[in-house]
């Protein structure tokens, strides 16, 4: 597969998991640093996010995971509205955040918790917390 190949599946994935807001955003990226955008288009999502073993909602559970236990807390308004765009629930998303409190601890769950309750607010979300 040629890079430009890696790189239009990789623009067709993001579509299918984010807004065109955030499709501009990423390419805004690439635009700053061509070279570093094509990367992250062609291999984050022409590579990684395309493969065939996990859904896009797997690999957003795995996305939030790992950006929660790094505390990556600049990355996750993005990757919350992919998760949402590509299915997960309001309530699995807050149960995710509770998981990792257990093994990642108060301090990052509590950061995220933060993120989370902002990106449903943008999205008027109101989840069932019963």
């Amino acid at each position: 597969m040629t890079n430009e190949e890696r790189y239009e599946r990789g623009l067709q994935t993001l579509q299918k998991m984010a807004g065109e807001e955030d499709v501009r955003m990423i390419e805004g990226m690439g635009e700053f640093h061509p070279d570093f955008g094509h990367m992250m288009i062609a291999f984050g999502f022409g590579d990684i996010y395309s493969r065939s073993a996990f859904d896009l909602k797997q690999r957003e559970v795995i996305t939030l995971t790992s950006l929660i236990t790094q505390g990556a807390t600049e990355q996750l308004p993005f990757h919350l509205h992919a998760a949402l765009n590509v299915g997960m629930s309001p309530e699995e998303i807050l149960e995710l955040v509770m998981h990792c409190a257990a093994y990642a601890g108060f301090p990052k769950a509590c950061g995220a918790l933060t993120v989370v309750k902002r990106v449903f607010d943008e999205r008027n979300i109101v989840p069932n917390t019963k």
